[in-house]
């Protein structure tokens, strides 16, 4: 057990909560490498970040009690379950994927009322979410609704700490594709041809993958989808209401569409966080962290180091690009980022079609999202 110690920083104080990017950026520069009993040990600078990244043998991905596939798993087994799973993101399936994907979005879009305020989060960004993520698992409409109060219902229980409360809603979750797979092996050759029916054929190390592991997999491949594709889209229509020229560069030339949407995602990140623990003493940034301790990298943070991209709110596609850790680095890298980009880009390239102009609205003020989730949830603007 960790011993007492004196916190650094209190991550789920008021003034955090509120506006999560501007205090992160203030520890980055006072405390850049804190301690706190909410998330242990946080990393804020790109540097330090980048060093968890790199030493996996330190900095392990197994974090969590529970199997969690791949994202909790260390060399060689995270090995073997990504080897399976990267096909599904190739070039090939992507392209296969891209007309629905474009379908959904523009059928989205072309819903909006012009000329008033509307919420983005429950007009846009989660419907989008939703939608696009049971296209792409091949899982029936009948789950939209569900799922979305399934993600309102998690992410209460997890800002609030509630392990009982984080249980139930693990188990409901787990409940909905445990019918899914079963509905397919009912099915038998009559299953649908989907992303779900053939994961479920797919072998790891010579064996299929157990229900466990489909269940860890797809879980963890849905909530990370659902949480940072909503968070994409609710960040990007406000970072473009309030950059109107940038809006009108992109519908002049969509082509610059991937580098400026990565751009606005390092700027204010759809995912705050992800977290590893060390297997070894080790020292960072001036630091020493013991063996068995819980590091929690802050993207939000890393991704604005002024040491790496020196002002961070300016907008510098190309030059930041390589330096971005908006899908991670190393060999923990996202490996459904090929699909986020396309999704997102499409729905953006949607959006720029079908409106002419973004604008805050007058006198309703829009509501950030709370650690550990980025974005917004509640962002009122007016499409025109």
């Amino acid at each position: 057990m960790t011993e007492q110690r004196p916190e650094d920083w209190d991550p789920r104080a008021r003034h955090i909560q509120k506006d999560q990017i501007p205090a992160y950026d203030a520890m980055r520069r006072e405390c850049p490498v804190a301690w706190s009993d909410y998330q242990q040990w946080t990393l804020f600078r790109h540097q330090d970040v980048m060093q968890a990244l790199e030493d996996h043998d330190t900095f392990s991905n197994a974090v969590s009690a529970h199997l969690s596939v791949p994202n909790g798993m260390d060399l060689p087994d995270h090995t073997a379950y990504r080897r399976a799973i990267e096909p599904y993101f190739a070039p090939e399936p992507m392209a296969r994927f891209e007309p629905e994907c474009r379908e959904v979005a523009r059928a989205l879009v072309a819903t909006l009322s012009k000329g008033q305020p509307v919420n983005v989060v429950d007009a846009l960004s989660r419907p989008f979410a939703l939608r696009i993520q049971c296209a792409f698992m091949g899982w029936p409409n009948s789950l939209h609704q569900p799922l979305a109060d399934w993600v309102v219902k998690n992410h209460r229980a997890t800002l609030a700490r509630d392990r009982a409360a984080m249980a139930d809603v693990a188990e409901e979750f787990d409940g909905y594709i445990r019918d899914l797979l079963e509905s397919r092996r009912q099915a038998g050759d009559q299953a649908p041809d989907d992303v779900t029916t053939r994961l479920m054929r797919e072998q790891v190390n010579g064996k299929p993958m157990t229900d466990e592991e489909l269940v860890s997999l797809l879980r963890n491949w849905t909530v990370g989808e659902l949480a940072t594709i909503s968070a994409s889209i609710s960040i990007l229509a406000s970072y473009l209401a309030n950059h109107p020229s940038l809006l009108r560069d992109l519908k002049a030339a969509p082509d610059e569409l991937p580098g400026a949407i990565d751009e606005i995602l390092r700027i204010d990140a759809p995912l705050i966080s992800n977290r590893r623990v060390t297997t070894r003493e080790v020292n960072v940034g001036g630091r020493t962290i013991p063996a068995g301790e819980k590091i929690t990298l802050l993207w939000a943070s890393a991704n604005r180091d002024e040491a790496v991209f020196g002002d961070p709110e300016a907008f510098c596609p190309h030059q930041n690009a390589s330096k971005n850790l908006l899908y991670g680095a190393g060999i923990h890298v996202c490996p459904g980022a090929p699909l986020a980009r396309m999704e997102l880009q499409v729905f953006m390239e949607e959006l720029l079609k079908q409106i002419d102009k973004i604008e805050p609205a007058a006198d309703q003020q829009p509501e950030r999202a709370m650690f550990p989730t980025g974005g917004f949830n509640y962002l009122p603007l007016v499409f025109r």
